[in-house]
Parts: C-alpha cells; sequence; structure tokens
C-alpha cells in the first residue's frame, strides 16, 4: 500500500556483450544489465566464482542450475541453498532499480531472502528494502528501489528455508536518473479512476513511460517503449453490458502523440501471442461504439494463449457473473516483468520488431461492491478485493485461475503501483493485505 511509483524510463533487458573488466569494472550508467545466468559453469554448491555474462559473480552454497525442477527463463538460473548468496564481484555506476525472479526448487519448501548493497567494492553491505518470501512455483518479479548515484554493486542472499532451495534469475539494474518532480495529481472526471490513478499518470507527452489516455471506455497509462499499457482501470456495471456483437476491429490508436509508434492490428501476427486484452470485448456490450473500443491496440497485450484463453479467461467471465449478481467492480489490469512463453515456445522478449515487450506475468486486482452511489465512501475494510498474478505462458489453460490469487500488497510490490489511492490509507491498510478466498 502506499508504495511510489517506480523508474519507468530506460529499456527493460539489454544483453551485455564483449564486457572486459578490471579489478573493479564499472557498468555504463545509461545501460540497463540483466543477469540471466545462462553462461552456466557453476555445477556444485562450493562457494567460488564464477564468470557469467555481465561479469564475475561469487556464488557461496549456490550453483547455476539447469534441471527442469529449477524454475527458470532459458536454461539456467542461480539455486542457493540454507543461507547461500549470489554476489557481484564488480560494480554498477549507479543504479536506480534492481528487479529480480524468484520462485521455489522443485518441490521444496518455502524460504526467504533479501538485497543487500555495497558501495564500498564490497567492503561493508546494507539491506535494500525488506525481506522477501519465496512460495510460488513460478517465478515473480520483485523490484526495489535504490536510486545510488555511486558506483554500488549487489548480492542476494537466502535468510531462512534451510536445506529449501531458492531459484533467482534474471536480476535486472537500472542506471540512476535523477528524479523530476512528481507531478501534482490531476482530479479527473472519468468514472474509471474513481478508485485512484496507479501511477499519477498524466497526459504529458514528456511522460512517454507513463502517459495517461483517458478514453469513455476505460483509462490507461501507455509506455510508448514498451509499446503497450503498464495498467488499463475500468469500471464495470450491468449499464455496460448489453447486445452488441463483438467487432474484431483491431487497429492502431490514432490518438498516440505523433512520433510514437502506433502498434498495429497485425503486428501481433505469427508471434505465437493472442492479441490479449485489458479491459475485455465481453465487458463493452452496450453499444457498437464501447465494443469497438476494446479492439485498440493499446488495449492489447501479448498473452500466451494458455493464459489467455484459460484461467485468465475464467476470470473475466467470474467478473461479470458478479456484476450480474448485482455488484459493480472497479478493475486494473497489467503485465509486470519481460519474457513471456508463446505457443512458439521459448522465452521472447518482445514481438513485433521490437515495438512491443512481452511480459513474464499477468496481474489483475478488481473491487467489489453492491451498486450503488458514492462508491469511494462506500469501500470499507469488508470490502471484497480479489488479486491474481499468472504466468504468461503455455501449460496453464486448464487450471484454475483461485489458484493464482494473492493480496493486493503482492501486486503493488510486484508492479510498484499504488491502487485504490483514492480510499483512505486505513482502510487500504486492511483490504489490501488480505488474500481473497471467497
Amino acid at each position: 500500500m502506499n508504495l511510489r511509483t517506480k523508474l519507468f524510463a530506460g529499456a527493460f533487458v539489454l544483453g551485455l556483450a564483449a564486457l572486459c573488466f578490471n579489478h573493479s569494472p564499472v557498468v555504463n550508467s545509461q545501460t540497463t544489465f540483466t543477469e540471466g545466468f545462462e553462461a552456466g559453469g557453476k555445477t556444485s554448491y562450493a562457494a567460488a566464482t564464477v564468470q557469467l555474462t555481465s561479469g564475475q559473480w561469487y556464488l557461496d552454497d549456490a550453483l547455476t542450475g539447469n534441471l527442469s525442477t529449477d524454475r527458470k527463463t532459458g536454461s539456467y538460473s542461480a539455486r542457493i541453498r540454507n543461507v547461500g548468496a549470489v554476489q557481484m564481484n564488480f560494480n554498477t555506476a549507479s543504479a536506480g532499480t534492481v528487479s529480480v525472479q524468484h520462485a521455489v526448487f522443485g518441490t521444496d519448501g518455502g524460504s526467504s531472502w533479501a538485497l543487500y548493497k555495497s558501495t564500498n567494492n564490497g567492503g561493508s553491505w546494507t539491506q535494500v528494502g525488506t525481506s522477501v518470501t519465496t512460495s510460488s512455483t513460478s517465478l515473480v518479479n520483485v523490484s526495489f528501489t535504490v536510486n545510488s548515484s555511486v558506483a554500488v554493486r549487489f548480492k542476494v542472499v537466502k535468510l531462512s528455508g534451510g536445506t529449501n532451495r531458492l531459484n533467482i534469475d534474471n536480476i535486472s539494474i537500472t542506471g540512476y536518473a535523477s528524479p523530476t518532480p512528481t507531478p501534482t495529481p490531476v482530479l479527473s472526471s472519468s468514472v474509471h479512476l474513481t478508485m485512484g490513478n496507479p501511477t499519477n499518470a498524466t497526459a504529458d507527452v514528456n511522460q512517454p513511460a507513463n502517459y495517461l489516455m483517458e478514453k469513455p471506455q476505460y483509462a490507461l497509462s501507455y509506455h510508448r517503449d514498451n509499446g503497450r499499457a503498464n495498467w488499463v482501470s475500468w469500471h464495470l456495471d450491468s449499464t455496460w453490458m448489453g447486445s452488441a456483437p463483438r467487432q474484431d476491429d483491431f487497429r492502431a490508436d490514432t490518438t498516440l502523440p505523433a512520433g510514437w509508434y502506433r502498434v498495429t492490428g497485425t503486428d501481433y501476427s505469427g508471434s505465437g501471442f493472442d492479441r490479449g486484452h485489458y479491459c475485455p470485448s465481453a465487458d463493452r456490450t452496450s453499444t457498437v461504439a464501447d465494443n469497438s473500443a476494446t479492439f485498440l491496440m493499446t488495449n492489447m497485450m501479448p498473452q500466451a494463449p494458455d493464459n489467455n484463453q484459460g484461467p485468465w479467461a475464467d476470470l473475466e467471465s467470474y467478473a461479470r457473473t458478479l456484476v450480474n449478481a448485482g455488484n459493480e467492480l472497479y478493475i486494473i489490469m497489467g503485465g509486470a516483468g519481460q519474457g513471456g512463453t508463446g505457443s512458439n515456445g521459448g522465452v521472447t522478449m518482445t514481438i513485433a520488431n521490437g515495438h512491443v515487450q512481452v511480459p513474464a506475468q499477468t496481474w489483475k486486482v478488481m473491487l467489489v461492491q453492491p451498486q450503488g452511489t458514492n462508491d469511494v465512501t462506500r469501500v470499507t475494510t469488508s470490502t471484497r478485493v480479489i488479486a491474481v498474478v499468472m504466468p504468461n505462458a503455455q501449460g496453464i489453460r486448464t487450471n484454475m485461475w483461485e489458484q493464482y490469487r494473492v493480496s493486493v500488497d503482492e501486486v503493488e510490490q510486484l508492479t510498484g503501483y499504488d491502487f485504490f489511492s483514492n480510499v483512505p490509507t486505513s482502510i487500504q491498510a486492511v483490504i489490501e493485505s488480505v488474500v481473497d478466498n471467497q
């Protein structure tokens, strides 16, 4: 709750090749660097230094695992046991944010871990943020705000869980940039932002990573360089649902600022990913115009077919059954991380010649309340809130959506967004901390 918007600017994943390191090498501060442990090279838990793509790392009670039971996006990930660690033996010139993907190994139980930083070449270490508990059997992304303008290195340390093993993958570090003042939020008349604007997005072309677009049917924060929305927010009650047919008129959004790439209706062709709706077509059937608006490509993300057509579709349908039962919903959806697995196999980072980023997970939060008026003031500590995080991958088509339920706090930790910010903080503290079980 009340998390601040994380740094959006910059590319998410860039390969680092042909780097030559001296005693204390420094990565260019303008480069986002990601270590996916794909070089492998360490097959035992004994403490040792290993040369990876980004540089030398010290792995203690840890190895680079490539078993089928290692959770990973490529061929390898780090596997840590006991109170082991994976540690950079080099500095980056600065760091804005650090993102880490984590999951339990095989059928092992959960454990906790923490991120540490050192600004004196590893002489001393301080913890970044709070400790993280890992219990998921699929990789989940967590981001830490560092904002270090000086050279810094990092390590991941397993804190608990004994012999339970932990997989760590895709440690991504963005360069530090002097923060720009957060714009004063502009009160919006959009019904779709009644509960809040999760990133304080504004309709300012100078904010291309958090550009607000308000349409009659939904509101969204668009990321120009990712070619998709950070999030889409919409209100759903019985007035939005009728008998208008599905239009299937996928098309570029011509309301994007001049000079920005406009994703086309055919850009996903052959990619192995569905043109997955943020705001579903079936949520906007009152008029043909409303339904047609859901087929703008600013309302699409690359979704693995088994995600989109399986548990995700079931969750969308369930939301509409809640409406038919007399409720109204405030829904926000987005993607997190980078690298999904579509029907073509393998992990895909981008499609459409690099114009569209593929997320690693899809997430959604929904606030449910009986149909009424003055909706914000009607939210109480007993208001139902549903949140899910699903892997953007094949193989989950027959899974139940309910198995992916998490708390809103967990989605905020994953994304850095602040959901339901117009609700009093004392109420947020309660409703965002629970995992729905109805």
